[in-house]
């Protein structure tokens, strides 16, 4: 963060002195005024409900452009990382700065894969769930359960401590979801194997059996490898400043992972895709293609009550750079499981043509974004609906762990604390009592 040679001067109407405040500047990105003195200088608040126009903290790890439909991660694109790295790679560039050396991806790779298993205690606590619980509510209880196996690193003024811990909850999420899901479907669970990546361990764990082996499409593999890559950190959304807010206490990593995977669980943030598929199956449950169209004017039609799922963001107001990567690794998947003319993927593609072509949705710039194409991908593999928020927040935990790390790491941190608008009712006596 650099200062800027300009100031921003606030005046008033009522003939009180301007206060003048300091610009400072990011690498890229719209400056900010730093109104921390605006309290004490001036006695008022800024009001910015949902924080549209507020910077929370200095972050070095993720950057978006929504205008430009950008996103970076430590600087790089992310169609590059995703077409030409692992997920892994992904997260020791996350985690460290940078992409590993050959040596450093084997030390990462050996040191995730070595810690995948988790506590065998673990399970006795799972199973005090009910066989239908929501998959998000056993993992929000099972990564908050992880201080009480692990506490042996939960100093977080330690740089040690803080380092095993990104490396235990990167490990240990994938073991987890498959554990929730196995649970839920009544079946053994699958230990973790070594000699495989990161994503075909996660894949055995989730569909395979004792019974026989199982064998890790590698279509499949990589097409998952890259729903966690695009899934891995999004700058500050809702769930990371959940994270940064409640790390902000001091509490330890874990209890901040789960807050995190507890606002994520929201409709309208992490089980969106959910949303999106299940609007795509309505479609064909009507009638299908033949729908669509009248379904986008319906859309239009504010008085209907219907939405469109899967378009727009809160950031980009422009084509989702995900989004283009997820519609790619469908095809791809459709086609390596022969399902080439999968109805919902024929669906999408209409919806997405409407709306691409629709004035309407044009001059509102809702273009489509990742969540309208990872539902249908996942659905493909085999993984239910109601687990595809687990998913997202599998991929999320080194983007959350990272932006934890780093908030702890920055001299300016405080602890969270936003102020108010008070409309309530002024100083009032209870009846019977004299002012």
């Amino acid at each position: 963060m650099q200062l800027s040679d300009k100031k921003a001067t606030l005046s008033f109407s009522d003939g009180s002195e301007p206060i003048e405040f300091p610009v400072y500047q990011g690498t890229t990105g719209p400056e900010v005024i730093d109104i921390r003195k605006l309290y004490s200088q001036t006695g008022m608040f800024t009001y910015d409900p949902g924080f549209l126009s507020t910077a929370s903290c200095e972050s070095a790890i993720t950057y978006i452009d929504g205008d430009e439909g950008k996103l970076q991660y430590r600087g790089y694109p992310i169609s590059q990382l995703a077409e030409n790295y692992k997920f892994l790679d992904v997260c020791y560039l996350i985690l460290n700065g940078e992409l590993p050396d050959d040596q450093q991806k084997y030390d990462f790779d050996q040191l995730v894969t070595h810690h995948t298993m988790v506590h065998e205690q673990l399970h006795f606590f799972l199973r005090g769930f009910r066989r239908d619980a929501h998959p998000m509510a056993v993992l929000t209880g099972l990564v908050g359960a992880l201080s009480a196996f692990y506490h042996d690193s939960t100093d977080i003024t330690n740089p040690h401590h803080r380092h095993v811990s990104a490396i235990r909850l990167v490990a240990k999420m994938p073991t987890l979801v498959a554990m929730a899901y196995k649970y839920s479907q009544g079946q053994p669970f699958i230990y973790p194997q070594n000699n495989l990546s990161y994503t075909g361990n996660f894949l055995r764990m989730m569909f395979g059996t004792p019974c026989e082996d199982y064998v890790v499409n590698d279509v499949v593999e990589r097409a998952l490898d890259r729903i966690f890559i695009l899934h891995a950190d999004h700058e500050q959304n809702a769930s990371t400043s959940t994270v940064r807010l409640c790390g902000s206490s001091g509490t330890n990593p874990f209890a901040a992972i789960a807050a995190g995977v507890g606002c994520l669980w929201g409709p309208a943030h992490g089980g969106a895709n959910e949303a999106c598929l299940k609007m795509l199956e309505d479609i064909q449950a009507s009638g299908g293609i033949s729908q669509v169209a009248e379904f986008m004017e319906k859309v239009k039609d504010k008085n209907s009550g219907v939405r469109l799922m899967g378009f727009g963001h809160r950031v980009y107001k422009n084509y989702d750079p995900r989004a283009k990567l997820m519609q790619e690794t469908c095809r791809e998947v459709l086609d390596a499981l022969g399902l080439h003319d999968d109805p919902l993927f024929k669906l999408a593609m209409e919806v997405e043509r409407i709306a691409l072509e629709d004035p309407y949705f044009v001059e509102r710039r809702l273009y489509p974004n990742v969540d309208f194409y990872s539902g249908i991908v996942q659905r493909a593999i085999g993984i239910p609906t109601e687990l595809f928020t687990a998913i997202f927040a599998l991929a999320r935990t080194v983007g959350w762990i990272a932006q934890w790390n780093e908030m702890l790491s920055d001299p300016n941190y405080k602890i969270g604390r936003p102020r108010q608008l008070y409309t309530g009712e002024d100083t009032r006596n209870v009846p019977g009592v004299d002012g």
